[in-house]
């Protein structure tokens, strides 16, 4: 529901579907380093949303329990249908809210892996897959990622928004609109080089944003698609895998039921939690996860989660 102003900023509360553990949810912004498109900070997470031409800076505040959660956005920018639906929209991605975590609990109770993740005592409960409001962005962030540790990809990520992104102050954090793809379509992979990307990564980054720019591609078609066109349409691109097609798919247009295997850190968490550690390529972990349809994308989610959190508390004991 809409709320007051507060210190001149418009007020938008609401309650999302349970089970919703917010803050364990968006703690992801905060894992490597800080994302200036989505600055992570004491629980509130601010982003810029657009509106046409305009930029839209809001921020994302929750509050309650995993069973009964609370959202306020608080916003700049003219206060009209168009802009509250704006900020409602992406507000409800970054949470996650579309994915049907009752259907997944009541799927995996009985899984030897899953199980015991989905209980109310692991902590886990309530845990939602972040979509990303913005598919180019999205799409720029997997071939930065490409081959590379997830905190120095954030770090060239960051140059890159800094760079040709635009900034907005809001509530005193700066954060930025994340660049849109005829910005950098413009620009020479070089600038892209001086940021630390490789020269293919440059090339890529580059090469999609110009594709996006003369409508070669339309990433918001994709929504109506079939997953295995999506896949075809995406990898037909320079740089775009299937691994980059199906991370697409599952936190870009939120299917229920992608299992992105040949992601290292998916077969690593997977070798972990299912195979003591145990080597498996990217077919063995596919066979693992046929056990979870028709709900992959969740499971994957949970494993990566539970795996990221037992490093964590690995290296908290060794230190």
């Amino acid at each position: 529901m809409q709320g007051p102003s507060r210190n001149g900023r418009r007020v938008l509360a609401f309650r999302p579907r349970p089970p919703l553990d917010a803050r364990l949810t968006l703690a992801r912004y905060g894992l490597w380093g800080e994302d200036p498109a989505a600055p992570y900070r004491d629980g509130v997470l601010y982003r810029v949303t657009r509106v046409g031409d305009r930029a839209v800076p809001f921020r994302l505040r929750p509050a309650g329990t995993p069973d009964t959660p609370e959202v306020t956005l608080e916003f700049e920018g003219p206060d009209t249908p168009a802009v509250r639906a704006a900020v409602r929209r992406d507000a409800a991605r970054l949470l996650g809210e579309g994915w049907n975590l009752p259907a997944f609990y009541g799927s995996v109770m009985e899984d030897p892996v899953l199980g015991p993740l989905v209980r109310r005592a692991d902590g886990l409960w309530g845990l939602r897959p972040t979509l990303a409001p913005d598919p180019f962005e999205l799409l720029v962030g997997a071939i930065s990622a490409q081959q590379v540790n997830l905190t120095f990809a954030l770090v060239t990520r960051a140059r890159l928004v800094r760079r040709f992104g635009e900034p907005v102050r809001f509530a005193g954090v700066c954060v930025y609109a994340f660049p849109r793809p005829a910005t950098l379509a413009a620009a020479a992979p070089e600038a892209l080089r001086a940021m630390q990307f490789s020269q293919r990564k440059a090339e890529y980054i580059v090469g999609l944003a110009r594709t996006l720019a003369d409508g070669r591609l339309d990433l918001d078609a994709l929504a109506g698609a079939p997953d295995d066109e999506v896949v075809a349409r995406l990898t037909a691109v320079r740089g775009l895998g299937r691994w980059t097609a199906e991370w697409f798919l599952a936190r870009g247009l939120g299917r229920p039921d992608v299992c992105p295997a040949d992601d290292l850190g998916v077969r690593r968490a997977v070798e972990a939690l299912c195979y003591a550690g145990r080597a498996r390529d990217a077919r063995a972990v596919r066979r693992r996860a046929a056990a979870w349809r028709p709900h992959r994308t969740l499971a994957v989610h949970y494993v990566l989660a539970a795996h990221h959190r037992a490093r964590a508390a690995a290296r908290g004991r060794r230190g």
